[in-house]
């Protein structure tokens, strides 16, 4: 009998060992890349400060930017960023509510500033738009609002409503597939050529002084002036409305807002109706602001968007606006106050290569956002 128990414990004795060399494994490991994180934040704290403090003093000096251009660099970054904020709700509302990245949204953003381009140009034809621009500007915002909810709602019923139990990677793929499939929709259907947007009366192209000392272009303010208002309105609809009370919840534990009697499907069409809403919003802010749409036009700005969203903490709204904004004062003045200062020549070129890098300086920091990801109760850790 002796002969068993020692093997017994022998054997036992194997296991603890070997899990304790697992354990100071596991223990290195992690301490190799924690090591290796605080150097990256370092590093970037210090390239990062270097180049601010040179183009801090190379703008005293009176040799790099002026100071009128360094405010429009930042009321260009936060109208752009509003833009981004608008086309990021999209994002948060449908993770928050499906846990998945839906990559088509922004071809639903081009869709209703493509559609609405056709609108525009038939009441610029017909003199509406100079003669009365506040009734064109309203009709193509209903347009690109209609269509690109209706987008939405139709991808969610046709691909993703199918994959509701699939596993996450399958509407993630799908997503993508709907995403090239819109793409050459609206190039068969329209043409691969670029168009342009009307442009806007004398009025919004002049700038108007903020508080008295702040000159802004007249088209940056209805940007950002619009923005704002389609956020509050989105805040009061989510926060105090039932349809928002419903999106909640189901965001919170569906099964459970089931058993509550909440009607899961129809608060998931709801949810991407409202997101589809913002991104038609997004795409008459971009109309305003650069006036150019292609079937292409919505990849980048979706995955900027997408980025916004991540900067701000994934499902929470309030951050996918405010991470817009940042990544558009990082796009604007991020490579002029970096770039520039270090000295590296084309600063002006590299506006993508910041926003995504920035995208990666926020995760390092802070790996959940700015505001923290807002997950459903079976996402949690």
């Amino acid at each position: 009998m002796a002969a068993p128990l020692l093997i017994r414990r022998e054997d036992e004795t194997s296991v603890v060992s070997k899990t304790v060399s697992k354990s100071r494994a596991g223990k290195f490991r992690d301490g190799w890349v924690d090591g290796f994180l605080w150097f990256i934040r370092i590093a970037a704290i210090l390239v990062v400060g270097f180049g601010i403090f040179r183009s801090v003093v190379m703008t005293l000096n009176g040799e790099g930017t002026s100071i009128d251009a360094w405010e429009n660099l930042i009321v260009s970054g936060v109208a752009q960023g509003a833009m981004y904020g608008m086309l990021a709700l999209g994002y948060s509302m449908v993770y928050g509510v499906l846990g998945f990245i839906n990559f088509a949204h922004g071809e639903v953003f081009m869709g209703g500033a493509m559609v609405s381009f056709f609108v525009a140009q038939a009441l610029f034809d017909n003199g509406v738009w100079e003669s009365n621009f506040a009734l064109s500007l309203f009709i193509i915002l209903i347009v690109a609002v209609l269509t690109s909810t209706l987008i939405a709602v139709i991808v969610e019923r046709v691909a993703y409503r199918p994959l509701r139990d699939a596993p996450r990677i399958i509407p993630l793929i799908t997503s993508i597939g709907i995403s090239f499939f819109l793409q050459y929709t609206f190039a068969g259907l329209f043409g691969e050529g670029v168009k342009t947007y009307p442009t806007p009366p004398d009025y919004l192209r002049n700038k108007v002084n903020v508080l008295g000392f702040l000159p802004i272009e007249g088209t940056k303010i209805l940007v950002m002036v619009v923005a704002l208002i389609s956020m509050i309105g989105l805040y009061f609809y989510v926060q105090k409305t039932r349809a928002g009370r419903a999106m909640r919840a189901v965001a919170e534990d569906k099964e459970i807002a089931a058993l509550m009697g909440i009607n899961v499907d129809r608060t998931i069409v709801s949810t991407f109706a409202v997101g589809g809403a913002m991104a038609g919003v997004a795409g008459i802010l971009w109309a305003l602001l650069f006036r150019s749409i292609s079937f292409i036009t919505g990849f980048l700005p979706g995955i900027k968007a997408f980025t916004a969203a991540v900067l701000g903490g994934i499902g929470n709204l309030a951050g996918a606006m405010v991470g817009g904004i940042v990544l558009g004062l990082f796009e604007n003045v991020g490579t002029i106050v970096v770039l520039g200062g270090l000295g590296i020549p084309g600063a002006g070129t590299l506006k993508d290569v910041i926003s995504f890098s920035a995208l990666v300086l926020v995760l390092v920091f802070r790996p959940r956002g700015l505001f923290g990801e807002r997950l459903s109760h079976e996402d949690r850790p």
